[in-house]
């Protein structure tokens, strides 16, 4: 491991930190703000029973998490790349469509609508720029506080999943136990959890229902440290990639009060038997396993799961680049916003 060799903070880990000081009051604000709109496509699900969420990078990352969620409801979701729809695409006949994307310029937005003549009467948009050209074409859910200026997705998740929020409200959920967990933020302890992933070389994330969460911090991971870092959920895991484990490859496991909580602590064990560091995010309010090491929280599903569980999550994938890298959150190879394919 390389440590840092200034004491001083990188620029981007700074603008990072500027961004996740006001996500939380952001999410609460948009929750309530977006109420209208919010009706407006739970009509809209009401009506087709499927959705369609496309997205890139962490866009799809909080698409994957909430399919769980929308599925509850009897809707037949379903989240895919936006490139993987322009190159291989699902029908979008009858069906919801939610695009999401942080600055709403993306190339892939652009091309999407441009060969789809703008979408279809069902399309909207989710984005924190409401000017943005999809807000633009697309009646939109526009989160509270404007474009997300730090390079690696951290305040753009947590405002996008409270934009979410405000569908499966209108949908009939009850948002006490989510909001809780914005306002009410748990702050476990992460030392020993970095501490055991000191001398990996990559990463893997894996979760079952919270497998989205996963694929959110295993991007955030592999952006900010340049280590390859991924994601596979659980049952993908299970099924061969298992020979890569070893002292050399960390775990990082998502487990909430679900009843997937079980796979989550089968996986946990297995790993560690193979010989990997092995970190548990944990809301199952179960025992935690020998050989883990457990970063607890207060039982919780769904949203509230992430609620309570990303902030610590970001903090955590933060602290490992801090480790590795000198400049951590200033992208070498990459832009903010992605405006070529």
């Amino acid at each position: 491991m390389t440590a840092m060799t200034t004491s001083e903070r990188p620029a981007g880990l700074a603008a990072i930190d500027r961004e996740m000081a006001w996500q939380a009051a952001d999410a609460v604000a948009s929750v309530r703000g977006a109420a209208p709109r919010a009706a407006e496509i739970a009509r809209s699900l009401k009506a087709t029973g499927k959705l369609l969420l496309l997205g890139m990078g962490g866009s799809h990352a909080v698409g994957r998490a909430v399919e769980p969620l929308y599925r509850a409801h009897g809707i037949d979701a379903v989240a895919l790349p936006l490139s993987e729809q322009l190159g291989q695409p699902l029908s979008i006949e009858d069906k919801t469509i939610l695009i999401t994307s942080q600055s709403g310029e993306s190339a892939e937005v652009l091309r999407w609508f441009a060969e789809t003549d703008g979408g279809t009467p069902h399309t909207f948009g989710l984005t924190l720029e409401g000017g943005s050209f999809l807000a633009s074409n697309a009646p939109s859910l526009v989160g509270v506080g404007g474009t997300e200026k730090a390079f690696a997705a951290t305040r753009s998740l947590t405002i996008s999943f409270a934009l979410h929020l405000s569908v499966l409200a209108a949908l009939g959920d009850d948002t006490g136990e989510a909001l809780s967990a914005l306002e009410n933020p748990q702050s476990p302890d992460t030392s020993a959890a970095l501490a055991a992933l000191s001398n990996v070389r990559s990463v893997v994330t894996s979760g079952r229902r919270l497998q989205g969460l996963a694929e959110a911090i295993g991007l955030g991971l592999t952006e900010l440290s340049r280590l390859p870092c991924f994601s596979l959920e659980g049952g993908q895991l299970r099924h061969g990639p298992m020979e890569m484990l070893g002292p050399s490859v960390g775990v990082v496991l998502f487990r909430g009060a679900d009843a997937t909580a079980g796979l989550v602590r089968a996986m946990a064990i297995s790993a560690a038997e193979a010989g990997s560091p092995v970190i548990v995010f944990d809301a199952s309010g179960e025992a935690a396993s020998d050989g883990v090491t457990t970063i607890p929280f207060a039982p919780a599903t769904g949203l509230a799961a992430i609620f309570a569980m990303l902030p610590v999550a970001q903090s955590f994938m933060i602290a490992f680049a801090a480790a590795r890298v000198e400049n951590a959150g200033t992208p070498v190879r990459s832009t903010k916003i992605t405006r070529s394919e």
